[in-house]
């Protein structure tokens, strides 16, 4: 009986609303949640500025590690100091903002096994919206602000020859990047309702390919750089519009525009994304209680 109403009303509000209107619709409760969670949050305010600091502090860590590593060589890869917090700031920068926006998703796995998933289903907001909204936490701005701040020192302390086109590959490899993996994150999302629970498959792939792009590809094979690039097209993200700020060749030979090419794999990854997110809603037969 909780299948035959839960598919009916999502085909009920199918054919109420056109594809753009459950669009603006999705958009609209998202940003209603997230306000009620930011009002949540900000009740507790010294509360929220500690844990985004921690959260900060945590995140800076790694670039931590890699500083210590450069007291014993003066470059990595072919990369000197500079160049390599211009990968990790850029990376990091993506990563916390697909994580701000979307990170959320990671837990519909545990949803779907305690079936509070039925409950999203019967209200008018997009699914998505309300799984990437549910308990939005403001302390991920932590890892954007080192992110940026890392990427700033980079930008400063290396000697680069500015065009107005690497002016604005800048913030186009952050938002880019963050679209990629929060194309990711949807596709790992989709997977769960086949799998149950594979949050950890769909952060070996964020927090993961993360943590490999902070370093440069010049230390990498050249089969796992064309998984990276070609599979799943994580080098999109920073390496290659990175490369070409740096003035350096792509180790696979691509050609330099490959750089600016960014805001199309975030669609072409977010399109069969979004086709599986829905293909698995579809799918989605409650818990049976």
């Amino acid at each position: 009986m909780a299948e035959a109403v839960l598919a009916r009303s999502r085909m009920e509000r199918e054919l109420e609303l056109p594809r753009r209107n459950r669009a603006v619709e999705g958009v609209r409760g998202y940003g209603l949640i997230v306000a009620m969670w930011i009002r949540s949050t900000m009740t507790y305010r010294t509360s929220f500025f500690l844990s985004t600091f921690g959260n900060a502090a945590i995140t800076l860590l790694d670039f931590v590690a890699i500083s210590i590593m450069f007291t014993h060589v003066d470059v990595l890869g072919g990369f000197t100091l500079p160049e390599v917090a211009l990968l990790y700031g850029s990376c990091s920068a993506s990563l916390g903002l697909a994580d701000l926006l979307l990170g959320n998703t990671d837990r519909i796995g545990s949803r779907i096994r305690d079936g509070s998933l039925d409950t999203m289903l019967v209200r008018p907001v997009p699914v998505l919206a309300q799984v990437a909204a549910d308990r939005f936490a403001l302390r991920r701005l932590g890892r954007i602000a080192q992110g940026l701040g890392l990427l700033l020192w980079a930008v400063s302390a290396l000697d680069l020859e500015w065009t107005l086109g690497k002016v604005l590959l800048v913030p186009v490899m952050i938002t880019a990047g963050a679209a990629i993996f929060g194309a990711v994150m949807v596709a790992g999302a989709a997977f769960q309702f086949l799998a149950g629970d594979a949050a950890e498959v769909q952060n070996s792939f964020t927090y993961g390919g993360c943590t490999m792009l902070q370093y440069p590809p010049t230390v990498f094979g050249k089969d796992l750089l064309r998984g990276v690039t070609f599979i799943v097209p994580l080098a999109f993200v920073n390496w290659l519009p990175a490369l070409y700020l740096l003035g350096r060749p792509d180790p696979l030979g691509l050609p330099q525009w490959a750089a600016f090419v960014s805001p199309l794999v975030a669609f072409a990854v977010f399109l069969p994304a979004s086709l599986a997110w829905r293909a698995g809603v579809r799918s989605y037969r409650s818990t049976g209680s």
